[in-house]
């Protein structure tokens, strides 16, 4: 299918294949956009000028925008390690703080088991004691 538009003072029409009218649209608008932007600077110009200027300015917007995009992506790894070390630190903290209750509970019921059976040998040395005084 034909698509046709218009670049800087030029008109261009391109083959595109069925469903890609719009991004061929797409990309001409920005080229026209560029060239617009050259235009109003520099005036006039050879066609072929005007659009080796603007692609070269696409080309650096778009590895601008690639290299915003690598930072953003080594940011968000960062980030996500940062967290992932967070949980697993909280994690071990409440494990300990577990095992140190868990410790101490422990502790409470071996000497609550051994004060009973200390009060149970004094009490079964008393029964004895109270027959023999009997």
């Amino acid at each position: 299918m034909d698509v046709s538009f218009t670049i800087g003072h030029k008109d261009y029409t391109v083959q595109s294949r069925d469903g890609e009218e719009r991004l061929v649209r797409r990309a001409a608008a920005l080229l026209d956009e560029e060239a617009q932007k050259i235009l109003e600077q520099a005036g006039r110009m050879p066609e072929g000028r005007l659009l080796l200027l603007a692609g070269l300015m696409l080309a650096d917007r778009h590895s601008s925008m690639e290299d915003r995009a690598l930072m953003a992506e080594r940011e968000l790894a960062r980030m996500r390690s940062a967290a992932s070390g967070m949980v697993a630190s909280e994690v071990q903290d409440a494990m300990a703080e577990l095992a140190a209750r868990a410790e101490a509970l422990a502790q409470q019921a071996e000497g609550a088991r051994a004060g009973a059976a200390d009060a149970g040998a004094g009490d079964a040395g008393k029964e004895t004691g109270g027959e023999q005084q009997v």
